[in-house]
């Protein structure tokens, strides 16, 4: 049985992680992933990066421009919003806000919809058409108007914006993870453990989950990013993160008004975004083509 159990799992993770270390030879997981490090150590940094408490405000200082123009004051190298406070430092913690509600939505999302696809996959029949009719429900529901009606009747929060994307951005996890536990359901591993005895969500988590992880590595870089646009989208309606928390989505909102006379207000955050939701998509394209090129199996 222990000559069984290694001639099934051991190449796999071999091929896995030996493979693994080819992904640097790709240009566009290189340089994303360096963006994407970039963008985590700010994140993760910002108390010691930041200048100024990113919600103080000083209305004598307010709309100062950003260094290299005219209306420049040394200690605010981006300049002041319309309340005086630092832009540089905002930013620096707006990076903190969509990363982190990006990453919570995706883990929350990944959990419940590769729960639900795996499971469909894996036992198919009754249970499969009863879970895609959970899948396909969800297809349904708008999320955004969702979320709007959501907020209306609790209020707006982060944490009520990232539990409630997470509760309805699993479906593609659910898709993707159905499709793929189908297609290694029969494989020889398969029936080998389960002729060894091996209990169902043992099967289903350790032995199907991590040959199909780069697939759902791929629809996780899309989770996040698209959590991150919804965020802002929301924050910059009145629907998400609320004052004086700075988020990217709420920094355009407020910059509107500036848009004809200071509109680096609108630019800072607007790149922002931008840059990093690209960032993580260009992560996920790179990470996909590998992948399919057959390097990851």
């Amino acid at each position: 049985m222990k000559a069984v159990n290694e001639t099934l799992s051991a190449p796999q993770h071999k091929s896995f992680f030996t493979e693994l270390r080819k992904l640097r030879t790709n240009s566009k997981i290189m340089i994303s992933g360096i963006l994407l490090i970039l963008f985590c150590v700010v994140a993760i940094f910002a108390p010691w990066i930041a200048p100024h408490d990113p919600n103080v405000q000083d209305l004598a200082h307010r709309l100062y421009e950003p260094w290299g123009y005219a209306k420049h004051d040394g200690a605010h190298f981006l300049g002041t919003d319309g309340f005086g406070r630092d832009y540089l430092s905002r930013m620096i913690y707006g990076a903190r806000i969509a990363l982190l509600i990006g990453l919570l939505v995706m883990v929350i999302a990944g959990l419940i919809g590769v729960t639900i696809g795996m499971t469909a996959g894996y036992f198919g029949g009754a249970v499969d058409h009863v879970l895609m009719f959970v899948i396909n429900s969800r297809l349904c529901l708008p999320v955004f108007l969702v979320v709007m009606a959501v907020v209306v009747v609790f209020g707006p929060s982060l944490s009520g914006t990232v539990l409630i994307l997470g509760l309805l951005q699993w479906e593609r996890f659910a898709i993707v993870s159905r499709s793929a536990t189908q297609q290694i359901a029969g494989s020889d591993y398969i029936l080998a453990a389960k002729m060894l005895g091996f209990s169902h969500w043992r099967i289903i988590f350790s032995e199907m989950l991590p040959n199909i992880a780069s697939s759902l590595i791929v629809v996780a870089t899309l989770e996040m990013s698209w959590a991150i646009i919804l965020e802002s989208s929301l924050s910059f309606i009145g629907f998400g993160v609320q004052e004086p928390t700075p988020s990217w989505g709420l920094m355009l909102a407020q910059a509107k008004q500036y848009i004809f006379f200071e509109p680096w207000l609108l630019y800072l955050p607007g790149v922002a975004l931008v840059v990093l939701v690209l960032t993580i998509n260009t992560f996920g394209d790179g990470f996909s083509q590998v992948t399919e090129g057959g390097l990851v199996k």
